[in-house]
């Protein structure tokens, strides 16, 4: 039976067609895998299923009966509920306060808790996801934090459940837990809607798989007919080759070392404790762990003048300490930052000023008495976007006018252009499509073997185990292991995470 049809939705923005006579249909007790390209139309197709965009044409059907879906609450009304991949939930309320939020049973005006409560508990049990009601969602992990989510929609009674990027932040171990669920709910007769860019998850959960190519429908594929380089070829285009070719690493003298390192939050919290760790010139240190446990700040702790508790971080074994981010810069690091639009980009500004950022002050961009030298940035710009083959109009287009995929390719561009000795890469293909991940594995393994020294922190363990030479597990703001690439294994790996396996 087909739960949802979605028939010949159109949707135009200014100077783009983000979803051109898409059509797309879910089943009773399926789960449809919904693919492509950063900018393809997948968010814009769903926005519309959610009530958060309205199409131009075309037509919404439930059980074949037309409907109209002007705001969320039509969508949760009619059965929809969607996991966003930033998780929409209230930190210091519990579990069960979230969960039945907007939803809440009253008597007498009294908020009555005792029934909710033994709803949800047979919710948990029905689909596996059990959480202690009473914790506060802040005090649970990243894992433990999504079940919330899935229950607060199946709370409201949700047939249709969309999951965005659900694999993002999860260890193997959690990945395991979440594909149990999905076929639990499956077997409910639930349809459930899949976006990922992870395409080995794809196979492994999916009944179908859609793939959208900008903003049109290139194919519908069932699972057993499907390959990851046929859905990865749908998805860009072109042939993609998957596997990153590596030749063993030569690692040479330490570039970073990081000695006893302490740092207290500014709310008075431990969140990096003794870490020790070398990164050499030749060679990827990768960083593993569920985010939250450190990373972004041992990362600032590199990249910034940041007030530290203990410790020393030394560059070609110079304290660097007391440097600022422009003489560390100019020293030889590089920096993919995390979040591209908090750190990486002035979104306003052209694509050939953020280009030059960090260096811009330096010839040949300025002349004279520091005159900024435009031909010589623009110059730069336009031999830097074919080389990295960047796909923007022009050299003189906003940075925010760029897709997801084509900006975090000009910020990999930047750092390696200006051949830093020392590459930190915080999350570097963060919600960036197959082409660009293959990209920036092709850069981050090129550096590597030009002897640079590259730290790698992602949330993607496959990432980690497909591009390091060595691996340390980062578990509440400590570094607990460290693995060689010949002995790691995702669930050891995984085990060290989540705390499950003791440091050793």
């Amino acid at each position: 039976m087909t739960l949802l049809d979605m028939r010949e939705i159109t949707k135009v923005y200014p100077g783009v067609r983000a979803n051109d006579n898409v059509s797309f249909s879910l089943n009773q007790g399926e789960v449809h895998a919904l693919v492509g390209e950063n900018g393809a139309g997948k968010t814009t197709l769903m926005k519309i299923l959610y009530g958060l965009q309205k199409p131009d044409s075309g037509m919404i059907c439930l059980k074949g009966k037309a409907i109209s879906i002007k705001n969320p609450r039509d969508a949760i009304n009619h059965g929809i509920g969607m996991v966003h991949q930033h998780f929409m939930l209230v930190p210091p309320f519990t579990v069960l306060e979230n969960i039945i939020l907007g939803k809440e049973t009253h008597r007498a005006g009294v908020l009555r808790m005792e029934e909710p409560a033994k709803e949800a508990e047979k919710i948990m049990q029905k689909n596996g996801l059990i959480v202690d009601l009473n914790e506060r969602v802040e005090d649970i992990p990243v894992g433990l934090q999504q079940r919330v989510e899935i229950l607060k929609i199946l709370y409201r009674g949700a047939e249709i459940l969309v999951f965005d990027e659900p694999t993002a932040v999860l260890t193997p171990q959690e990945v395991d837990e979440l594909f149990k669920t999905l076929k639990k709910m499956k077997k409910q007769g639930k349809g459930i809607i899949f976006i990922s860019h992870k395409l080995d998850e794809v196979l492994a959960i999916a009944d179908r798989i859609t793939v959208i190519r900008r903003g049109k429908v290139v194919k519908t594929l069932k699972c057993e007919e499907a390959t990851k380089p046929l859905i990865a070829e749908l998805m860009v285009g072109k042939p993609v080759f998957m596997e990153v070719e590596k030749k063993p690493s030569s690692p040479g003298k330490v570039i970073l070392r990081i000695k006893n390192l302490s740092r207290t939050s500014e709310r008075g919290h431990k969140v990096l404790t003794d870490i020790n760790l070398t990164v050499r010139e030749g060679e990827i240190y990768g960083i593993a762990g569920v985010e939250g446990n450190g990373q972004s700040e041992l990362v600032q702790a590199i990249a910034e003048h940041v007030k530290l508790e203990s410790g020393e971080i030394l560059i070609e074994e110079e304290n660097i300490l007391d440097w600022d981010v422009r003489t560390r810069r100019e020293n030889g690091m590089g920096h993919i930052p995390e979040d591209r639009h908090k750190y990486g980009l002035l979104l306003p500004f052209t694509l050939a000023d953020n280009l030059v950022l960090g260096q811009h002050h330096r010839p040949p961009f300025v002349k004279g008495f520091q005159i900024v030298d435009t031909p010589e940035i623009r110059k730069f710009a336009r031999a830097t976007i074919q080389s990295y083959d960047i796909r923007v109009p022009s050299e003189l287009t906003p940075a925010n006018a760029l897709s997801g995929g084509n900006q975090q390719k000009a910020i990999v561009a930047r750092e390696m252009r200006f051949e830093p000795k020392l590459l930190l890469a915080a999350q570097p293909t963060r919600g960036v499509d197959v082409g660009a991940t293959e990209f920036i594995y092709k850069q981050l393994t090129t550096a590597r073997d030009k002897g640079k020294a590259v730290l790698l922190v992602s949330a993607d363990l496959d990432e980690i185990l497909t591009l390091s030479d060595r691996i340390g597990v980062i578990f509440k703001g400590k570094i607990i292991k460290e693995f060689t690439q010949a002995e790691a294994t995702r669930e050891e790996i995984g085990l060290y995470m989540t705390g499950e396996q003791e440091s050793a």
